[in-house]
């Protein structure tokens, strides 16, 4: 079992180094997972993603497709990679605080 250290406390992980528990998450979780990815500052563009992706994910149970995800928020997916560089599906779910997307490695 990993953790993820926020404010003080241990976040537990699963085994893929998602939240085990989404309802752990917050912008503070969010901020170190980026840290770690080499994102060292979110930018209005950052949360503009994770607040979508959490958005559609609790309303359909489920992380958008990217061409969906590209065309609500009006970035392209060149971008959505460069503000994400693990990948728009698991470095922005990740830090969105959303389970692994399905099919990804």
């Amino acid at each position: 079992m990993s953790y993820l250290k926020v404010d003080g406390k241990e976040i537990e992980l699963n085994e893929d180094g998602f939240l085990a528990h989404p309802e752990d998450w917050s912008e503070d979780v969010a901020r170190v997972y980026g840290r770690l990815d080499n994102i060292p500052e979110l930018t209005d563009d950052h949360w503009k993603v994770i607040y979508y992706l959490r958005d559609y994910y609790d309303r359909f149970k489920i992380a958008p497709m990217i061409r969906k995800l590209c065309k609500d928020t009006g970035l392209n997916l060149k971008e959505i990679e460069r503000l994400f560089p693990p990948g728009p599906a698991k470095g922005a779910c990740k830090l969105a605080g959303l389970p692994k997307p399905a099919g990804c490695l």
